[in-house]
């Protein structure tokens, strides 16, 4: 059996985990920072970095511990190389090479959004027939992906502007709601009426990008009318209405725009990876409408985890892909 050590650290999450073979998770420790950042309702740079540098080597320690493995009996080690936050990225980086001189574990660069891909892979299940499209949305991205085969990436689209997860985080503000805005909104419109404010839809034309910034605007100016003094969520505000109505409208076009994209494409799959995959309305929409079998992970894989790190890393490795020392982050890193 390959045994990979993934590290993820791109953002607010210092994980690391052990998965053989690219499917079976051996361990998984995730360290969260929403405490630190919910004050300021948002990620805070400095700060995640600051949390990764005093939780990345215990947390890597109980992943080792937890799978019962030494570093003597891994193949490799895969670390998130981006997108993500320079600072929080440089953690995990560092940590992974400082392992791999040490060891001499062959060190793999793994990005990102394809890990999130490669956390589908680790949910038993029948085998994933090619080719599928892929909904990725996260607080950072919201990209809309085909793939062919292993390693066969093309871009069909993505977010002009808020990504889903961030529109999800701002509303949330603007209702009064606590960080994060996705789990919150989500619980505040189980008692509300989707259809009670009639918020636009960006379609775009035909094309598969996005943009909910003129979405997230629509709420601000509903909310600003129904509280002309400009206080926040106060107790006549209908909370759960609104929060029903934004979600609705953010599912509408995820939905939309990936069925459109699996039809054109011939898709035998739709897969919905990332943080915003959690989201109930997402989800049962996209499998209520969907003309194909409809994928996403289990709710603990949805957000930033290891254990995709480790997933993707199998692939990569046994495609010979390695790494050396210089290896530099990189912020910015486009699928395809």
């Amino acid at each position: 059996m390959t045994l990979i050590l993934g590290i993820e650290t791109s953002c607010d999450e210092t994980a690391a985990a052990v998965v053989g073979d690219g499917f079976e998770i051996r361990s998984n420790q995730v360290a969260s920072q929403v405490d630190l950042h919910a004050r300021y309702g948002g990620i805070f740079p400095e700060i995640a970095s600051r949390a990764h540098i005093e939780q990345i080597y215990p947390i890597i320690q109980g992943a080792m511990d937890e799978a019962g493995v030494g570093f003597s009996g891994l193949d490799a080690i895969a670390v998130t190389r981006g997108p993500g936050l320079a600072g929080s990225l440089l953690v995990g980086v560092n940590a992974a090479k400082g392992l791999a001189l040490g060891t001499g574990l062959p060190l793999v660069g793994i990005n990102h959004l394809e890990a999130h891909l490669y956390s589908v892979w680790l949910t038993p299940g029948e085998p994933i027939r090619f080719p599928v499209v892929a909904l990725i949305v996260s607080g950072g991205h919201t990209e809309l992906i085909v793939m062919t085969g292993h390693g066969a990436y093309r871009r069909l689209g993505g977010t002009m502007d808020d990504a889903a997860g961030e529109a999800f985080d701002k509303v949330g503000r603007l209702l009064g709601l606590p960080y994060p805005g996705g789990p919150a909104i989500q619980k505040a419109a189980e008692g509300g009426d989707p259809a009670a404010f009639d918020f636009p839809r960006s379609w775009l034309g035909e094309g598969y990008d996005f943009s909910f910034s003129g979405l997230k605007t629509a709420v601000l100016r509903v909310v600003r009318e129904l509280q002309p003094s400009g206080e926040t969520a106060p107790a006549n505000l209908p909370v759960a209405d609104l929060a029903a109505s934004f979600q609705a409208a953010v599912a509408d076009v995820l939905i939309t725009k990936t069925l459109r994209a699996a039809d054109a494409l011939g898709a035998t799959e739709v897969l919905i990876v990332g943080g915003v995959s959690a989201n109930r309305a997402l989800r049962e929409g996209m499998a209520a409408r969907a003309p194909c079998p409809v994928r996403v992970p289990p709710l603990a894989l949805c957000t930033d985890n290891a254990a995709m790190i480790a997933a993707a890393g199998h692939v990569r490795f046994l495609a010979g892909h390695r790494d050396d020392l210089a290896m530099d982050v990189l912020p910015t890193w486009p699928l395809a």
